[in-house]
């Protein structure tokens, strides 16, 4: 699992500009206005060779007690209480002050790693100013300025030295399954049924089940590990702090799997929250099951499975090489077919295809329809390798990579689907300018 790094500190200190800057992407609105950021944001980096998620937290403002502060309060302490190192900014501008005075000590009483960083330090006279923070009681700052970036690498060089040793896998050989979904869709139900037992506690309470939980499962000789989580809830649905805090753990949970099930409650057929997990799942490049739970609940016609299933293929047109399975976890209806589904995904991610068979693929797409160009230049693809597994990873050498519009990749990526397979897994497409190794 990933180390997981929290930015913590009073509003408008940089948190937002720090995170856009350590993940090379502009994922946080950035305003100059003080609690902007109002939800935890993740993203995934990496230093010096090892991967790390970053969560940008709303401000920790301790001079405020509206509800709406609170909420933000609440959500910073809980990322606090999950990350492995805690960067703590300050205002190199504007000094000490007592809201850091404040922060500071609710991180000495937080047992974690803390790395103290003095941010807008982007001239001499601000660097040296920086110093002053030393007495927050919290080592040395470093000096820093996220938004010229510089001091970055000092500062991801000690965050790196916080990181936990990479732990070995307690089952290396088994295939690790995510459940995620909405509250209340049946995730746990769907663990229970799997396992024959009452392993996690079932409840009609959306939200029961908070942690993520590994349980060990043998089915026919094939060991899997399955993650059960926290259920995902709609912006403007969740209760203050907790469930929010679960939301860490469902990501973390994808990240770690080799196949998410996403489970779905077939009686509300798909919310926009439902999509919004299935992106997660995709953008991890994960293999992925749609579990349609609660099929029992259903009135039917011979036509009904069938409708239902375009319609989930219409809401999840970017996934619509996963599978579905329509089941009732409560009366074990077609559970059984769930992990033999993920077993199937895990193969096809595990498939190697032959730097020839790609080349042979890529002339035949390149034959049936040409690719773009811009401004008189049309792309040039040269070849074609697979490059990884686990998830299958394409590299395919060109002449400019930013002529190759998105409906070209996807084209490509379906060409790779229909001729070679790779049923049910996210699949990874990188474009290199020739010479780029």
């Amino acid at each position: 699992m990933k180390p997981l790094v929290a930015l913590v500190g009073r509003p408008n200190v940089g948190k937002s500009t720090l995170f856009n800057r350590l993940i090379g992407s502009q994922t946080a609105i950035v305003e100059d206005v003080p609690g902007t950021t109002r939800d935890r944001i993740y993203g995934d980096a990496d230093w010096a060779g090892r991967g790390y998620t970053l969560v940008d937290t709303g401000g920790i403002a301790t001079d405020s007690a509206d509800g709406f502060t609170a909420m933000i309060e609440e959500q910073a302490r809980q990322a606090m209480d999950e990350a492995d190192v805690i960067v703590f900014l300050v205002d190199a501008r504007s000094g000490v002050n007592q809201a850091d005075a404040d922060v500071a000590e609710q991180l000495r009483r937080s047992n974690k790693p803390v790395v103290l960083t003095a941010n807008k330090a982007d001239n001499q006279a601000r660097q040296l100013q920086a110093n002053e923070f030393w007495g927050l009681g919290l080592g040395d700052p470093l000096a820093i300025s996220a938004t010229h970036g510089l001091g970055i690498g000092d500062l991801l060089d000690v965050v790196a030295a916080h990181f936990p040793a990479e732990a070995e896998e307690d089952a290396p050989d088994a295939v690790k399954v995510a459940i995620v979904g909405r509250p209340n869709v049946g995730k746990s139900s769907l663990l229970n049924a799997l396992l024959g037992e009452e392993r996690s506690i079932v409840s009609e309470i959306p939200g029961t089940t908070r942690d993520a939980i590994d349980t060990l499962l043998e089915v026919d000789g094939h060991r899997f590990v399955l993650i059960d989580t926290a259920g995902i809830r709609r912006r403007g649905r969740v209760d203050r702090g907790i469930e929010k805090y679960s939301v860490i753990r469902a990501l973390r949970a994808i990240d770690r799997s080799d196949v998410a099930c996403l489970v779905v409650d077939a009686t509300e057929m798909l919310t926009a929250q439902d999509v919004h997990i299935a992106g997660f799942i995709r953008d991890a490049t994960k293999g992925a099951v749609v579990v349609v739970n609660k099929w029992d609940l259903v009135p039917k016609t011979d036509k009904t499975m069938e409708q239902y299933t375009q319609e989930v293929k219409r809401a999840l047109n970017f996934m619509d090489y996963a599978p579905m399975v329509f089941i009732s976890a409560k009366n074990g209806q077609r559970v059984d077919r769930v992990p033999g589904l993920v077993l199937q995904i895990k193969q096809q991610r595990e498939q190697r295809i032959s730097t020839s068979q790609m080349n042979e693929l890529v002339a035949d797409a390149v034959r049936r329809h040409q690719p773009p160009s811009s401004h008189g230049r049309a792309l040039k693809i040269y070849y074609a390798t697979q490059a990884a597994a686990n998830p299958p990873t394409f590299i395919f050498f060109v002449n400019d990579p930013s002529l190759c519009h998105f409906s070209y990749r996807r084209y490509l990526e379906n060409q790779i689907r229909e001729q070679l397979g790779f049923a049910g897994t996210g699949i990874k497409l990188v474009l290199k300018p020739r010479g780029n190794s």
